[in-house]
């Protein structure tokens, strides 16, 4: 022992500083403050940079951005996307009255017509006197749907029961001859029972249906609107294959 201070011993030496290890904590409190400096630079260069994009996102076309929440449910259109809103809706009240205007004429057609309905229905012209028979190629299906209306002195030809207007007409006073024709099998193998109508003209209206029913009553109709006599022959007189 050096000295001796009552009970209390003192070794001088063993508290004296340790330079070396007090350059070293410095250094490394140096590089420690070096490092923060630059992560925090770093970080305040990303924050800008994601500021930046957020920023960049937000600001594009026709993306509105409020920080009001009763704005938040609001659509914001362009003034072109209104004017192509407004023309859709003015083209659906537009069909919406063509259609209206379309069943009412039917629903008038219907209420004033003596009879209607759907017949298939093709056209041939009779040969005139002197002239060779006309050769009917029965291997073409020529058989068109026509929605026929008998209503006063006329008969219309509609291509659908919707059309405002008539495809043909025929006037009753031009109709010299009505008769039956031989039933006949269809391409779906169904029997069609046909009826013709002969103008003045020469021109023949040939008409079928799968009813014989529908046949009858328009064989009826037209031979009273007609005045004109039975030919004695019923619709299903034979079968032509």
């Amino acid at each position: 022992m050096d000295d001796v201070y009552g009970k209390v011993e003192v070794f001088p030496e063993h508290f004296q500083p340790l330079d070396q290890s007090n350059d070293c904590l410095n250094a490394s409190n140096s590089r420690t403050s070096h490092s923060l400096r630059s992560r925090s630079h770093s970080w305040s260069i990303r924050g800008v940079m994601g500021a930046a994009s957020l920023m960049n996102l937000l600001t594009l076309p026709r993306l509105r951005w409020s920080s009001s929440t009763e704005e938040d449910d609001k659509i914001v259109l362009t003034k072109a996307e209104v004017e192509a809103l407004q023309c859709e809706i003015a083209d659906a009240e537009e069909r919406e009255t063509h259609l209206k205007a379309q069943l009412e004429n039917l629903d008038e057609v219907l209420r004033s017509a003596w009879l209607s309905g759907y017949l298939y229905i093709r056209t041939r012209w009779t040969a005139l006197p002197g002239e060779p028979p006309i050769i009917d190629d029965e291997e073409v299906d020529d058989w068109l749907p026509r929605f026929v209306v008998l209503q006063g002195s006329y008969m219309y030809y509609y291509i659908k029961s919707t059309d405002l207007s008539p495809h043909d007409t025929t006037l009753l006073s031009d109709i010299v001859e009505v008769g039956s024709l031989p039933s006949f099998l269809q391409g779906d193998q169904k029997t069609r029972y046909a009826f013709y109508i002969l103008t003045y003209h020469g021109l023949r209206f040939e008409c079928s249906s799968i009813s014989k029913i529908q046949v009858d009553s328009w064989l009826r109709a037209l031979r009273t609107d007609c005045k004109l006599e039975s030919d004695g022959a019923a619709p299903d007189d034979s079968l032509k294959l």
